[in-house]
Formats: C-alpha cells, structure tokens, sequence
C-alpha cells in the first residue's frame, strides 16, 4: 500500500509572473473599485498566492479625476492629516480634495486595503495613478481590466 504526498506550493520570487493591467476610473466608484484593485495588486486573483510573497500585478489607474462616490461621501467624507506639530492637523473633504490631487485620493484608498508591513509597502509601488487618459506604460502593454 503506497502513502501519497502532496506538498503545497509556495511562490518565490522566481515563480512569480507580473502581468500589467490599466483601468478607466471613469464613473467607477472609489471604494469598489480599489478594492479590486488591492486584490490584484496583493495577487489573490492567481492560483499560486502565497501570503507572505509578493505575487501581485502592476496597474495603471486612468481618468482618477472622474470616479465618483456613492451617497453624499462627495460633501461628506473628510481626509485628515497631521503634521505632528501643534495646530498641524488638517482636514480636507472628499470633493476638494479630488479637484486638487485625484492621484493622492485613489493611493490612499488602495493603501489603506494593502498589508501594514514592509510587504505592502512593496506591494503599492506596483501602482500608478493619473489624472488623465495618457499614460507613459505604453511599452509595457498593459491589458484593460474589467470589473
């Protein structure tokens, strides 16, 4: 009577495959959307993920100045930052803020779903964030994804 083994896998850097992806912020809604986002920046969307290896993708985010919120988060919501001084608190809502730096927006909302470690600080180089409909990732032939 034979015993069978089966061993897990577990990806390393060498297993890894990094795909790019690009998608159009446009009318999508900022939490739903980064949520996905986070998850293939992580590499939950692959067979071989492993916890503890950085398995994830790159993506592009187009048009971040055209994504909407849903309720009234647009008036509502605030952003808070603190310098760590005395009177260095700051607070800046959802709509001003989205005018002024729709990149910074769409980096912290992805962030704040990542990893708190030194792994999630490597996992959120992966992305890159623009205004507009141009992107300089061209020869990267990133594929559109679709939600």
């Amino acid at each position: 009577m034979s015993k069978l083994h089966f061993t897990t896998k577990h990806a390393n850097a060498a297993t890894v495959q990094r795909n790019w992806y690009v998608v159009d912020g446009t009318n999508q809604t900022v939490g739903r959307m980064c949520a996905r986002i986070a998850s293939v920046l992580r590499g939950k969307n692959k067979a071989y993920y492993t916890p503890h290896v950085d398995c994830g993708d790159y993506v592009i985010i187009i048009n971040a100045d055209k994504v909407k919120f849903t309720g009234n988060k647009m008036e509502e919501k605030e952003y808070i930052t603190f310098s760590g001084y005395p009177g260095g608190q700051k607070i800046e809502i959802a709509k001003d803020l989205l005018k002024r730096r729709p990149e910074a927006l769409l980096e912290r909302a992805v962030r704040g779903m990542l990893p708190k470690n030194r792994l999630g600080r490597k996992m959120i180089k992966k992305l890159f964030v623009y205004a507009g409909a141009e992107h300089q990732h061209g020869a990267q032939q990133p594929k559109e994804l679709k939600f």
